[in-house]
């Protein structure tokens, strides 16, 4: 019953809410506002049916206040290692560790602050003829250190939906142009580091992306992060570049085998 009433809403209803939402949450308050960058590439590789792992490395550049530059300076360099677990047609199960290395940059009120994060996520599709419905879920503990060099915990709930619609296709192949519309909320607990509000941030993300093959795929976007903070919230316009590889390395050995055996 419950998952019915979900398929039952429609798309531009959801979509609006998220909007409004996002809007009435930066229409009050102080706030500075800064243009990023963000980039990352991902490796996947299959094991089986039901298992898979995965690399990611990111890298984010920032204005600041005294410069309007996207590029001016590198903040933050991250890698992440996945497994994912596919529970069925509809659930995926993952769970990631990560180092981010957060820079010094005072000029937008960051300080070096070096991390380790450990996350639990679970992914549902509502697969539909023509587009790709999904929420995601994830817990994360962050285990990161403050300015006086000492590590504090933080826990994270996330809570994302994503709309994918192919464009040229009905379905994800080698040169099928998508596009995507996501909107996500992140709740925390209470530390000095990142604030006491309960409210962490939320992040709308439009974009579109390409399949150059099965196997290898780019997706270009724009992201908006607004962060409420005790003092200075915050408002990130963010121009963002995912490069996807899929069982390349494999790929690329069985065509050295099928060579070697003609």
């Amino acid at each position: 019953m419950h998952s019915n009433s979900i398929r039952n809403v429609p798309i531009k209803k959801v979509l609006f809410i998220l909007v409004m939402f996002l809007i009435t949450s930066i229409s009050h308050g102080q706030t500075s506002t800064y243009n990023q960058f963000w980039s990352e590439i991902q490796f996947n590789r299959t094991i089986n049916e039901r298992w898979s792992l995965e690399l990611n490395l990111d890298n984010t550049y920032s204005s600041t206040e005294s410069s309007s530059q996207i590029f001016h300076t590198n903040t933050q360099k991250a890698f992440r290692t996945w497994g994912h677990y596919y529970l069925s047609p509809r659930w995926k199960l993952s769970s990631f560790l990560a180092y981010y290395d957060n820079k010094d940059v005072p000029e937008i009120g960051q300080f070096k602050s070096p991390e380790w994060r450990f996350a639990l996520q679970g992914t549902y599709y509502f697969h539909k003829i023509g587009y790709t419905l999904s929420t995601r879920m994830r817990i994360e503990l962050r285990y990161i250190r403050d300015e006086n060099g000492s590590y504090q915990d933080i826990y994270r709930y996330r809570q994302q939906i994503k709309y994918l619609k192919p464009i040229n296709s009905k379905v994800l192949r080698e040169g099928v142009v998508y596009a995507i519309v996501s909107d996500e909320l992140f709740f925390k607990s209470d530390a000095k580091i990142t604030g006491l509000s309960f409210f962490d941030r939320n992040r709308l993300n439009l974009g579109a992306g390409y399949l150059f093959t099965d196997d290898i795929q780019i997706e270009l976007s724009y992201a908006n992060e607004y962060l409420p903070r005790d003092t200075d919230s915050q408002i990130i316009n963010a121009a963002s570049v995912t490069l996807t590889f899929n069982n390349i390395f494999k790929n690329n050995s069985k065509k050295t085998l099928q060579k070697s055996n003609q």
